[in-house]
């Protein structure tokens, strides 16, 4: 009997097979084979006691199910049973998930964090047990964001019709406001740079007379303000603009080049300091999508696809081989191993770049530190030697995580930072250079200003002037996020983690609150206004701080330092139920002629199918004209969302546009009828059923259509007139339908 080897990801079993051979059956488990169910109150799936917590767990749909058989019946033609999900939080509760499927008595647990044959034979010569804590974790961060979801979204959909709230979506939402509102209340101010320019070949710019200037700071005292940015990660675009001390008037500018033109120049003070700058700490998760970002232009989703299929594995002229370690990861520790064998490549290849001891950096002390930074699983294989066997994309990005960890060890950069100030008058003037002396690590990966070499100048030296000038330019407001950036933020801020990044931004732009406008993130008003009663109605939700705080307590239960359990209970009973209550009042009072609705206030009967784009359950409409007696309707956030029961496929469909199954058809025309509830004008809506194109008409207020007074304002096509169910004939259907409304 084989033994069964059981991963997330169907990429990597081609290498996983061959890493193995005979005697071995790999089988994927798709990412999560369960979920939480949805029943219970407001369908959360769990039921929160006084001291424990009851969570029901169904099948991931149907192909969690499917999954799930076919694992089962691969585990019982097993000898023994190795679960080797991801290495991480979620990695471990899936492979919990799957032990209770399984119903394995004493699981054994593989972990690695590439997919070498090293490295998986060592995980597999010494398994180990779940850990639990790993696993609380995961289902609090489970059950607190279904929680605040279903908890939170009713307000949005009672107010500004928002789909969704969530713990850390919102929190990363309002991130985003904040600097919108910023750009919104900015006013500019106009203000002079003023400069000279010797005949010494060099410029300075205005530093301040010598009744009132500030000691000009030393090559040195610059040097050791610097320090790493991974903002600037290397990037190709332009260098940051110089200025002098800026002027507020057109004459005071005026009179400073007039100054400088009729008073001879002298130096005051030539000066330059040699400094090292330290070499970067390798890519974690949030510095990968930065610097991919910053120097590919991948967003963070792109970014972390070809990370994905790099870690899994490619083929290679001797076999598919993991390229990269994993790379959800906030640790920038490196391996003993890979530091020697980073340290060897460096002797061979450019031993000038070889310091005289290992280099190791700090991870902070918020990072989880489960496994290593995100490196090359072998050094050797540069970039160059597999090109021909990447993509262009997976090219990019593992040279550009080759390079970095190679710069992760290399030797510091020398500089020779100069700092020249001239005197004419009583104005002093200052210019600033720096030389690279030796490049050290910067080979590798360059992340240093634009080189400027000055003269060799001495002090009480003449200077002599060239031109005299000043530029007029105006203040700028800060300045909007690309993704790369909110990365950045959200890492800074704490809100979320390295998995969470890229997936909470691809869903604010889902839920139409974020647009990408060229390489910036700009609001929606749909995400303005979501985020201005989220910040009014629940101020702590949209809090960085609060949200900061629960990724703490969670951290703290990983750790075993916090049970789960009474973590949540306590959450929920002293925060967010009184809270919500606060705030359902506040949305009644804010919009005092909009229906409040929950999950259980609905007159009409739930059925058992989910609104494919909210989530929530569907009501059922009763109706004589569908074979089923009932179509289906959104009543919570997707107020234009009706589903139609198909024979031929024998499912529940959104109504067809163009013969296409599942999309949305076009808006229709508005009639020359009104709605029997609220008297608004009707619209055609069309669709199609068993092939057969159709229209319908409902209220052309999407608003309105919320309401469920308006869920049976819907007439059907019958015998030539419109028909509903509830209110009977409305008139006979005209040859043109797109008449304006009486």
């Amino acid at each position: 009997m084989p033994n069964l080897l059981i991963v997330e990801s169907p990429g990597k079993l081609k290498t996983l097979r061959k890493i193995l051979g005979r005697g071995w059956d790999v089988q994927p488990s798709v990412g999560h084979i369960t979920e939480l169910a949805h029943d219970g109150d407001d369908s959360l799936g769990f039921d929160l006691g006084d001291n424990a917590i009851i969570c029901r767990y169904i099948p991931r749909g149907d192909r969690g199910k499917e999954v799930i058989q076919k694992l089962r019946a691969s585990a019982r033609n097993a000898q023994e049973v190795y679960l080797a999900t991801d290495p991480d939080r979620e990695g471990e509760a899936i492979a919990w998930h799957i032990a209770q499927q399984l119903k394995l008595s004493n699981p054994k647990r593989v972990v690695y964090t590439q997919i070498t044959e090293k490295a998986v034979q060592a995980a597999l010569a010494k398994p180990i047990t779940l850990d639990s804590n790993l696993i609380h974790a995961q289902q609090c961060r489970q059950c607190l964001d279904k929680l605040v979801g279903y908890k939170v979204s009713p307000l949005l959909w009672n107010s500004t019709g928002g789909k969704s709230a969530g713990r850390v979506q919102s929190a990363t939402l309002h991130l985003i406001c904040q600097r919108e509102r910023e750009i919104q209340a900015f006013t500019p101010q106009s203000y002079w740079s003023v400069w000279v320019d010797y005949q010494e070949e060099f410029r300075a710019f205005y530093k301040g007379r010598a009744a009132d200037a500030k000691p000009a700071e030393s090559a040195e005292d610059e040097a050791n303000d610097e320090a790493h940015d991974d903002t600037k990660e290397g990037a190709k675009g332009e260098p940051k603009a110089i200025e002098s001390t800026r002027v507020l008037s057109m004459e005071e500018a005026e009179q400073l080049t007039q100054t400088a033109r009729q008073h001879p120049h002298r130096v005051i003070r030539a000066e330059g300091k040699s400094v090292t700058k330290a070499p970067p700490p390798p890519l974690i998760t949030s510095s990968l999508q930065q610097s991919a970002g910053s120097q590919l232009g991948f967003n963070p989703e792109k970014t972390m696809a070809v990370a994905q299929s790099l870690y899994e594995g490619v083929e290679l002229a001797d076999g598919p081989k993991g390229l990269i370690t994993y790379m959800r990861t906030d640790s920038v520790e490196l391996s003993p191993e890979f530091i020697d064998q980073a340290r060897a490549y460096l002797e061979q290849k450019d031993p000038k770049n070889l310091p005289t001891s290992r280099t190791r950096h700090k991870t902070k002390d918020s990072a989880q530190a489960a496994h290593e930074a995100i490196r090359p699983t072998d050094v050797f294989l540069t970039p160059k030697s597999i090109q021909a066997y990447l993509s262009q994309d997976q090219y990019d990005l593992y040279a550009l995580i080759w390079r970095r960890a190679v710069a992760s060890q290399a030797v510091p950069a020398k500089l020779l930072k100069t700092v020249i100030l001239t005197q004419s008058g009583n104005v002093f003037w200052e210019a600033r250079g720096m030389m690279v002396e030796f490049p050290g690590y910067t080979f590798y990966w360059n992340n240093l200003d634009k080189a400027s070499q000055l003269p060799t100048l001495e002090k009480e030296q003449p200077v002599n002037l060239a031109e005299a000038g000043h530029e007029q330019k105006q203040t700028q407001p800060p300045s909007r996020y690309t993704e790369a950036k909110l990365v950045q933020l959200m890492e800074k801020k704490g809100i979320g983690r390295p998995s969470t990044y890229a997936s909470t931004i691809k869903t604010l732009k889902e839920r139409l609150y974020l647009e990408l406008k060229g390489k910036v993130l700009h609001p929606t008003a749909l995400g303005l206004q979501t985020d201005d009663v989220l910040s009014d109605v629940l101020p702590e939700i949209v809090s960085s701080d609060f949200t900061a705080a629960m990724e703490s307590s969670l951290d703290a239960i990983a750790e075993g330092k916090q049970g789960w359990e009474q973590y949540l209970i306590g959450w929920n009973r002293d925060y967010l139920q009184p809270a919500l209550a606060k705030a359902q009042q506040a949305i009644r009072e804010k919009f005092p002629n909009r229906l409040y609705r929950s999950q259980n206030d609905q007159n009409l009967a739930k059925s058992r199918t989910r609104c494919p784009d909210c989530n929530q359950m569907l009501a059922k409409v009763p109706s004589k004209k569908v074979s089923k007696g009932y179509f289906l309707k959104c009543v919570q956030g997707c107020p234009d969302l009706i589903m139609f029961w198909s024979e031929r496929d024998k499912k529940w469909e959104k109504p067809r546009a163009n013969g296409q199954a599942g999309t949305t058809a076009a808006k229709g025309q508005l009639t020359q009828f009104s709605c029997p509830v609220c008297k608004r004008p009707m619209e055609t809506y069309p669709y199609t059923k068993n092939g057969e194109e159709k229209l319908l008409l409902r209220c052309s207020d999407a608003k309105a259509r919320m309401e469920k007074k308006h869920a049976d304002a819907v007439y059907f096509q019958s015998k030539g007139k419109w028909w509903s169910p509830k209110h009977g004939e409305l008139g006979p259907i005209q040859d043109d339908q797109n008449a304006s409304p009486q």
